[in-house]
């Protein structure tokens, strides 16, 4: 029933959808989009040995747009009103084009470990600009769940070995909260957008203004000589537009839609974890008795969030 509800809401007057409190279909989705972010790093990695980071990102946008254009014709933009403009432009600034300009150049001066830390500040920043601007409550449990989810993402990168020094720690922490800051503004405008247009429609927006954003890309790639499209290149670009940049955030949208922007947020937490994960299982990479006990520190950090969610 609710995937049928979520199949019409792209044809419903507007696109938009009905909000609702909570559901098995969003945390799914969030799940989804957790793991698809978290399989991210190491399809690109692969990417940005072979061509520039401005190349990667364009493509990732201009397939995801590619996929998504057939499906226009569905995506119906009659809720407009006048001055949304000022939330839509906003909205597809901060996300994608600032926060992947911020973060990209942030790791290039400061290490993962760091900038880790400083990702973990995205649900705090969301659930207090929540409370004060969707007037979102914030109880007890979520805030304990909170910190508690931020001081175990903190352990697990600060536990990891970065592979490089930082050239300049300070520029690139600085640069890291930017786009951090950028992440928990988007996150609160599509939840307010959601109210009357289509997670989808939203989504749309967004990889069109990075296809546009990151054109510069297009560029570099002509120019670039010896890219080899070998086939671990071709499906990890394939998988970073279609799957990471349009059905990540998609799910992540359209979960949003449907329960409080804090609740959602608290998800990204667990990106870190599963990008260990995965890098433990498919590469091969050892996991350490402290990431272990900080990953399950986040992963009790956002039940307790999620209960404390559901109580408030």
């Amino acid at each position: 029933m609710k995937i049928a509800q979520m199949a019409r809401s792209l044809n419903r007057p507007g696109g938009g959808v009905v909000i609702h409190s909570g559901g098995i279909l969003p945390v799914a989705a969030l799940f989804a989009a957790v793991l698809l972010w978290g399989g991210s790093f190491a399809a690109m990695r692969l990417s940005v040995q072979a061509m520039s980071p401005w190349s990667v990102m364009w493509l990732r946008m201009a397939i995801a747009l590619a996929v998504i254009l057939p499906f226009a014709g569905r995506l119906k933009i009659d809720a407009y009103r006048r001055g949304d403009w000022k939330l839509i432009g906003p909205m597809v600034l901060f996300q994608p084009c600032f926060y992947f300009l911020l973060e990209s150049n942030a790791l290039c001066y400061t290490t993962s470990s760091q900038a880790g830390v400083i990702s973990a500040f995205v649900p705090i920043l969301v659930a207090v600009g929540a409370w004060a601007i969707l007037a979102e409550p914030l109880g007890r449990r979520t805030l304990a769940g909170l910190f508690l989810s931020v001081a175990g993402v903190a352990i697990l990168s600060l536990s990891g070995r970065p592979g490089a020094a930082a050239a300049n720690p300070l520029l690139g922490n600085v640069l890291e909260l930017g786009a951090m800051a950028c992440a928990a503004v988007n996150i609160i405008m599509v939840k307010r957008l959601c109210e009357r247009y289509s997670p989808w429609l939203l989504t749309a927006f967004q990889v069109a203004a990075g296809t546009l954003f990151f054109s510069p890309g297009l560029v570099l790639l002509w120019r670039q000589p010896g890219v080899v499209w070998t086939v671990p290149l071709i499906f990890s670009i394939v998988f970073l537009g279609a799957l990471v940049t349009l059905g990540a955030f998609g799910l992540y949208n359209w979960a949003m839609s449907r329960i409080p922007a804090s609740r959602a947020s608290m998800f990204i937490n667990l990106v870190p974890v599963t990008a260990v994960a995965i890098g433990w299982m498919v590469m091969g990479e050892s996991l350490s008795g402290v990431q272990c006990v900080a990953a399950a520190a986040v992963v009790v950090g956002v039940g307790i969030s999620q209960k404390g969610s559901r109580q408030a």
